[in-house]
């Protein structure tokens, strides 16, 4: 395997050998044992999501998956919602994670639009994106309807993680982002949608913003890892967006615990730099070029 360093000279990652084996969606799998109180990991998975090779590199020696998210849309270009997001986005941004990766098993979300429609289309979809970024797995929205299709895919060789809960690309039949799960008949929908997509073979499940009794209830019953967010500490992982969690954005959802606010650091360091700009005291010598003194 190779991990990738940033070339001092150039810039621009270049591959070194590194020791050791990616993580595999086998692995992951087999952390969820029987206990005592139902089917639980030992050690907690750790997921966050990346979308640049840079990212990637910082975060992999921590992480066991890194989730290549749609939330891209919102997070990198500005969208109002992961709808628009398209293929080719994620494969441009999946790419540039497996390359700043080597430990972290890599999923890359399936957009909107892209599987949907019938089995095959999300066959195609998946081929397209593990072809062209070297991913180990992809992420799909969606309960028993999208059970035949996670069966078909994970059959053909495509390792898959479902997501229940709280699915963002079906906010406009949801009507927001508040949390789910809130009544008894929505509960036990949530708790059907994660037995039929576990049953259906995929190999971990995202619960996102559901009620906690309901994230506990799933991930003490189903086979699969079960990966929390904004749903259970009992859950067999979590996952959280990268830039919520380091405090870029002013809004963040309330699940998301800030560990830094990078966004007033680089504020700050941009201010320090406009300031010396404007003042002349910067570049100096130390930044510029200058004939060498002759022998």
């Amino acid at each position: 395997m190779s991990t990738f360093t940033m070339d001092t000279g150039t810039s621009r990652a270049t591959p070194s050998p590194v020791p050791g084996k990616r993580t595999t969606a086998p692995s992951i799998r087999a952390r969820k044992i029987a206990g005592e109180d139902g089917l639980r990991t030992e050690q907690p998975i750790v997921m966050l999501t990346a979308y640049t090779m840079r990212m990637a590199q910082l975060l992999d020696p921590h992480c066991d998956m890194l989730l290549v998210g749609d939330s891209l849309g919102q997070v990198i270009y500005g969208l109002p919602s992961t709808i628009p997001v398209t293929l080719e986005m994620m494969c441009a941004h999946g790419a540039a994670v497996v390359r700043g990766s080597w430990h972290a098993l890599v999923a890359v979300d399936m957009p909107f639009g892209s599987y949907e429609a019938s089995p095959v289309q999300a066959f195609e979809s998946a081929a397209r994106i593990m072809k062209e970024t070297g991913c180990a797995a992809v992420k799909l929205e969606g309960g028993e309807a999208m059970a035949p299709t996670i069966d078909l895919l994970t059959k053909r060789g495509v390792p898959v993680i479902g997501h229940v809960g709280l699915t963002p690309q079906a906010v406009n039949v949801l009507g927001g982002y508040g949390a789910r799960g809130r009544e008894e008949h929505e509960a036990q929908k949530i708790i059907a949608d994660a037995k039929a997509v576990a049953d259906a073979g995929a190999f971990c499940i995202v619960v996102e913003g559901v009620m906690e009794q309901i994230a506990t209830a799933v991930a003490r019953s189903v086979a699969p890892p079960v990966i929390g967010i904004g749903a259970s500490a009992d859950c067999d992982g979590q996952v959280l967006v990268i830039d919520d969690m380091l405090g870029m954005f002013e809004r963040t959802p309330r699940f998301v615990k800030r560990y830094d606010d990078l966004a007033a650091r680089i504020g700050e360091a941009a201010r320090a730099y406009a300031e010396e700009v404007r003042a002349r005291t910067f570049p100096t010598a130390d930044q510029t070029y200058r004939p060498k003194p002759s022998p």
